[in-house]
């Protein structure tokens, strides 16, 4: 179980667009391999920003016209939004390290 909050479309507007930090979206799918290999590294960078950034799951298969509004054609895809807007996209599995770095750099701007 992540420890990421799962979003949906009828908590979408609220949780991401809405929210008063920056938030990263895995937009990922249980049946890819490099999704499940990267929710470790979400998992540990979602307890390491706790109280400064959101991170949450959008699972492509039951929100297809989210992951299409946003233009994600490969998962995972990770975008960060800030004050309801993407601001950057991080592609594929990647190191917790530049999970974090990204966030703060959003955090800081």
């Amino acid at each position: 179980m992540s420890k990421a909050a799962d979003v949906t479309r009828e908590n979408f507007e609220n949780e991401v667009l809405g929210s008063d930090v920056p938030v990263l979206v895995d937009f990922w799918a249980p049946w890819c391999p490099p999704c499940r290999a990267i929710g470790p590294e979400i998992d540990a960078a979602s307890e390491q920003l706790t109280g400064r950034a959101k991170i949450v799951k959008l699972n492509v298969d039951d929100e297809p016209e989210i992951e299409s509004r946003y233009g994600v054609r490969t998962i995972p895809t990770l975008i960060i939004f800030k004050g309801g807007q993407p601001v950057d996209t991080i592609h594929g599995a990647v190191p917790r390290r530049m999970i974090v770095e990204r966030i703060e750099a959003q955090i800081g701007a």
